[in-house]
């Protein structure tokens, strides 16, 4: 018989991963403790933007047109426990406030809540970004609450958001922490099609499989901050960070992604999980293997510090006050609507802070910016947010922006003047049509 899946959590991770299951094939029941998203999801909505996202809904929710019905949702339990064979747990896995520990209150009360109606040969499979050591905690806890025989898996997510969808049908690789063959089996029968397709399927111990997931998230974290580092150096130098970027690039021990030096990495994932690694390694005793994590945090956050000093530079002895900016991106990366920690909106609050007028617009991001931000402006579209504009701030490389006509923005500003806080946009184009353009780490000429 088919194996039988549950999501437990429906946010980012579990609406993408209960959506992609029921592509792969499978029956599957998701659950949040939500009414709001349970409905919104049973009707084939999203609470996020996420590309593809709502198309696949659309195609597998039941009861709605056309569907095949492999998906449905609940805040039943026991109707979870009685259905799922296999049980992915889904849930948020924030910073604790005033700690950088993560708080794993949601995960343990979905792990404790899900254990009793278990049946007795289920697999419960954690995909929450979780400090090392949760897994064996957590099995304890199924030995304890669970039927006997139920067993724990740990299996990494590894999603981008903007390609979510992408990543969790063809993903470029799969971590099994296991402690049995049965589990790896099953993973391997859940995961069959990627695997056919020639996804790299890494079986591993609990420790190992929670690593990988903050270990990766702090290699990428890193290397974006050496890449600001270094944009920092050639502003000194009067070099420039992108051909440097370019040159380095080319070196297949390095490579070219993650090398495009701006206002720093933002969201949910690398700022909290680099801080909550550090936590977990100064628990362990290992807290000097990570120290450096300290630095490219600093460095990250400093990008948006130093954004907001180029821009009052460019304006001249005034600064902000009485000044209009118009801020051309909320999100904290593009093809996404999640303003969570972004660098974009860090920016624009400084700077209304700071006496200046801020008008911001951002393709998918504006209603989550006016939630966190209310206080700022906002406009309708690009044209809209720099008319009348001393100065214009490149936030979020939306293409939207880069495919923007530098002419027909330049008729409605008050000062051609736009900074590249993502050095995404073609300058030549901007200063060809009037514009004084600056990057960072880049020369003013």
């Amino acid at each position: 018989m088919a194996l039988r899946i549950t999501v437990i959590g429906t946010g980012y991770l579990g609406a993408t991963h209960a959506a992609a299951m029921a592509e792969l094939g499978f029956e599957v029941l998701g659950l949040d403790v939500v009414p709001e998203k349970i409905e919104m999801l049973s009707a084939g909505r999203v609470p996020m933007y996420e590309p593809g996202l709502e198309e696949l809904l659309h195609k597998h929710v039941e009861g709605l047109p056309g569907s095949t019905g492999r998906l449905r949702f609940t805040m039943d339990y026991e109707e979870v426990g009685a259905f799922g064979d296999v049980h992915f747990v889904c849930t948020n896995t924030p910073q604790k406030h005033g700690e950088y520990a993560c708080d794993m209150s949601y995960v343990n009360s979905a792990f404790a809540s899900l254990a009793p109606h278990l049946k007795s040969d289920a697999l419960v499979v954690g995909k929450s970004t979780v400090p090392v050591g949760s897994a064996a905690r957590l099995k304890q806890l199924l030995a304890d609450q669970a039927p006997e025989g139920v067993e724990l898996a740990w299996n990494p997510e590894f999603l981008r958001e903007g390609f979510a969808v992408q990543d969790t049908l063809h993903p470029d690789r799969l971590v099994a922490g296991v402690e049995s063959e049965r589990a790896e089996k099953i993973l391997r029968e859940v995961y069959a099609t990627p695997i056919a397709e020639g996804a790299p399927f890494v079986v591993t111990d609990f420790p190992t499989a929670e690593l990988v997931k903050t270990a990766a998230n702090s290699f990428l974290a890193t290397k974006l901050s050496f890449i600001n580092a270094m944009a920092e150096v050639c502003e000194a130098a009067d070099g420039d960070v992108v051909k440097l970027a370019e040159a380095i690039g080319y070196d297949e021990r390095i490579g070219a992604k993650y090398l495009r030096a701006g206002i720093g990495f933002g969201g949910g994932c690398l700022p909290k999980d680099i801080r909550a690694f550090m936590a977990r390694a100064g628990e362990l005793g290992a807290d000097q293997a990570l120290t450096f994590l300290r630095e490219v945090d600093s460095i990250n956050m400093r990008r948006r510090g130093h954004m907001v000093e180029l821009a009052r530079e460019a304006l001249g002895d005034a600064g902000f006050l009485g000044k209009r900016v118009a801020v051309l991106g909320a999100t904290f990366k593009p093809d996404s609507d999640d303003v969570r920690d972004s660098p974009a909106l860090n920016v624009a609050g400084q700077i209304h802070l700071q006496g200046g007028q801020v008008t911001v617009y951002d393709p998918k991001g504006m209603a989550n910016a006016r939630r966190v931000f209310p206080t700022l402006g906002y406009a309708d579209s690009a044209l809209d947010a720099v008319r009348g504009a001393d100065i214009v701030l490149h936030l979020t490389e939306w293409r939207e922006f880069r495919d923007l006509d530098p002419a027909e923005l330049g008729g409605v500003v008050a000062q051609r003047l736009i900074l590249d806080g993502r050095n995404a946009l073609d300058s030549a184009t901007w200063r060809e049509a009037g514009w004084t353009f600056r990057a960072m780490g880049r020369p003013k000429a």
